[in-house]
C-alpha cells in the first residue's frame, strides 16, 4: 500500500491511498495517520479513488480514524468510494458516521462550508 499527500485549501489534507486495506496493511495506515495528526492536520479527507479492497478490519481502521480527529477537534471526510467498497461501507453503516462524498471536491467543499 502506498500514501501519498496533498495540502489544499484552508488546511485541508487529502489522503490518497492504493491498493487495499485490510488488516495487513491497516498498521501501517495507522501509522501513517498519527504522523499526520500528531503533526497538526485536523481537516482529513481520505481519497478512496484508488482503493481497490477494504475489509471489515480496514472500515474500523477508518472509524479509528474518525475518533482520533474528533478527539482532537478534527474531523475526516471519505470520498470516491467506489464499487465493492461502497456497498460494504453502505451494509456497515459507516455513512451514519462518516461523511461520504461521492468526489474529493465535494468534500472539500463540504470543510469550506463547515458541515
Amino acid at each position: 500500500m502506498e500514501f501519498y499527500y496533498k495540502n489544499v485549501d484552508d488546511g485541508v489534507l487529502i489522503l490518497s491511498a492504493d491498493g487495499g486495506l485490510d488488516r495487513g496493511t491497516a498498521e501501517q495506515f495507522v501509522g501513517e495517520l498519527r504522523k499526520i495528526i500528531e503533526s497538526g492536520a485536523s481537516k482529513i479527507i481520505v481519497d478512496c479513488t484508488q482503493l481497490n479492497y477494504v475489509s471489515l478490519h480496514g472500515l474500523r481502521t477508518l472509524f479509528g480514524l474518525h475518533k482520533a480527529l474528533a478527539g482532537h477537534g478534527g474531523d475526516v471526510k471519505v470520498a470516491a468510494v467506489q464499487g465493492k467498497i461502497a456497498g460494504l461501507v453502505a451494509e456497515s453503516r459507516l455513512s451514519n458516521v462518516f461523511h461520504v462524498y461521492p468526489y474529493v471536491d465535494r468534500a472539500r467543499m463540504a470543510f469550506r462550508r463547515g458541515s
